[in-house]
């Protein structure tokens, strides 16, 4: 089996020849991660990779405007007296304005998130935002000549290109003040559903457009762990994650195609939850001290009804020795003999100084995954 025939078998649940690696690495250049064809270390890595790892191209098409256009939005950087400089965005709408900033000076840095109390909450929530397919569709097909020559680069036996939309619950999490919003979730939980049941119809006609134009295989949730215990409560996972991202899913499959759901964290207590929502797989599961729930435990909650794809922590990479990871790749396999399993690390190649152990540790990775991996 090549590696897209190695991924999609797993995530229908189907016998495959060995354990599929995913290093998270993409294979075009994102914000958030290193560029590994480029990086002279990483490189070595995805060369390394090429027949043995699944890659999943991760794209983010942000390309439609959020507010509606009677709202203003301004980010600027300006000096500051004495020193140093405050990156700030306003909001303005109906003669209100709401601004974050994030100030450096003397040695200190401040944050100010944009919604700062209920008052913000209530006034953002009431802010008009693009939910219009039309509109929603000119905005898409600019940058679809950009996407389609990147997917025509991505060699597709090496896996799928994966679409990361976002979800409800990003658009507040990211603006919020997130000592308020876990006061939110007991205090303002209704304004904050029905704000979310507003962003719904955005979201539905992105993805939409995307699948209607088939445009990915896969698509990537990262939405879960944004509202999410110990911050708020599982009744508030119940409201503000589950219903939403449910019926993501539920549109997604009816295409045909696959949802990868990613969460960080104490998972077990929302672990059913995610059987409800019906991705098809689930990154990742974190053992204590990171997280709370063993691959073993999570294996007997889902019953092998989804996917389950984990674990070698990213500081595993950082401090272990390639003997080491071999040990750790060897036991989390053990775990996960006879399960729907997708071998891989916590978190994705954001760290830009890669040192010779961590090289060795990843390459060790690969190497152990593809020998102790087979079935």
């Amino acid at each position: 089996m090549n590696a897209r025939q190695r991924l999609l078998a797993v995530l229908n649940r189907e016998p495959v020849d060995r354990v599929p690696i995913w290093l998270l690495f993409p294979y075009h250049r994102t914000s958030y991660y290193v560029d590994v064809r480029e990086h002279p270390q990483y490189r070595k890595i995805f060369e390394h990779s090429q027949n043995r790892c699944v890659m999943l191209n991760r794209r983010n098409l942000r390309h439609v405007p959020f507010f509606a256009p009677d709202v203003v939005e301004r980010t600027e950087t300006v000096p500051l007296a004495g020193g140093g400089s405050e990156s700030r965005t306003t909001v303005t709408w109906n003669g209100r304005t709401l601004t974050a900033f994030h100030r450096q000076a003397a040695g200190e840095t401040r944050i100010k998130k944009l919604v700062d109390n209920e008052d913000d909450l209530e006034f953002f929530c009431s802010l008009p935002v693009v939910t219009d397919a039309a509109t929603i569709s000119r905005a898409l097909d600019a940058a679809l000549p950009a996407y389609f020559a990147e997917r025509e680069e991505f060699p597709l036996e090496y896996g799928a290109m994966m679409l990361d939309l976002g979800e409800p619950v990003g658009v507040l999490y990211g603006r919020s003040n997130l000592e308020e919003y876990a006061i939110w979730s007991l205090t303002q939980s209704d304004r904050v559903e029905a704000y979310f049941r507003k962003l719904q119809e955005r979201f539905l006609n992105i993805y939409r457009y995307t699948l209607e134009r088939d445009l990915a295989d896969v698509y990537f949730m990262v939405g879960s762990e944004l509202a999410s215990p110990p911050l708020v409560s599982r009744d508030t996972f119940q409201r503000w994650i589950v219903p939403f991202a449910k019926e993501l899913v539920d549109l997604v499959h009816s295409y045909g195609k696959k949802v990868i759901q990613h969460y960080h964290g104490q998972i077990r207590e929302i672990l059913p939850d995610f059987l409800t929502m019906g991705a098809d797989a689930l990154h990742t599961i974190e053992a204590p001290p990171v997280g709370n729930c063993t691959l073993t435990e999570a294996f007997r909650v889902t019953q092998d009804r989804i996917t389950l794809i984990g674990n070698i922590q990213y500081d595993v990479f950082r401090s272990a020795t390639p003997a080491q990871m071999r040990e750790a790749v060897r036991e989390v396999l053990a775990e996960a003999q006879g399960h729907p399993f997708i071998l891989s690390p916590t978190a994705g190649p954001y760290d830009p100084d890669l040192s010779d152990g961590m090289l060795a540790n990843y390459l060790a990775f690969i190497d152990a995954g593809c020998e102790l991996g087979k079935l």
